[in-house]
């Protein structure tokens, strides 16, 4: 690879390390796996780096790398037997309003936990249409499906984050 590759690597992996990581907690719900993710997903884009065709996007690129990547590790047997727990990270508002911090941070681990019991492919797509507000046509491009499939997934996808969600919500009201 060229120095002038190397350097367009290497400002694309300083602006781009944050989001994929980011991204990569939402799938995964661990930061430390997140970032094996990340660092994986900018390996492989490392070493695919010389292809001109996609760099024009290489956004959208990064974000299918890192799902099959993510894809591919949960199908590894030895990851299957971890739990992780992780936490949602915090994020600064100065216009919060102090009294409603307690029931936002209630709501945002709640929805992260029913996340996490999402099956991978429905929780991909929930990650990538409504936390990365991805359109569905760049959703479909990123999994390999159609938009169809994508639209279906999404439905799904919701009603078991909302049955994952009243399942913990009842677990933590009862106890």
């Amino acid at each position: 690879m060229g120095k002038a590759d190397e350097q367009a690597f290497r400002d694309f992996a300083e602006r781009q390390a944050g989001a994929l990581r980011r991204t990569a907690y939402l799938f995964c719900g661990d930061w430390h796996t997140a970032e094996d993710l990340m660092q994986a997903t900018l390996l492989k884009l490392y070493q695919a780096w010389h292809r001109v065709e996609w760099r024009d996007n290489a956004n959208a690129y990064a974000r299918k790398v890192l799902l099959r990547t993510w894809l591919d590790e949960r199908r590894r047997p030895w990851r299957r037997a971890e739990q992780r727990d992780g936490e949602l990270p915090e994020v600064a508002d100065a216009a919060a309003d102090p009294d409603l911090a307690g029931e936002r941070l209630w709501a945002r681990d709640l929805v992260h936990a029913g996340l996490l019991r999402v099956p991978p492919r429905q929780r991909a797509v929930l990650v990538l249409r409504y936390f990365e507000d991805l359109p569905v046509s760049e959703v479909a491009v990123a999994m390999g499906c159609t938009e169809g499939t994508v639209k279906s997934q999404t439905a799904r996808g919701l009603v078991a984050l909302r049955a994952a969600v009243e399942a913990v919500e009842g677990r933590v009201v009862a106890s």
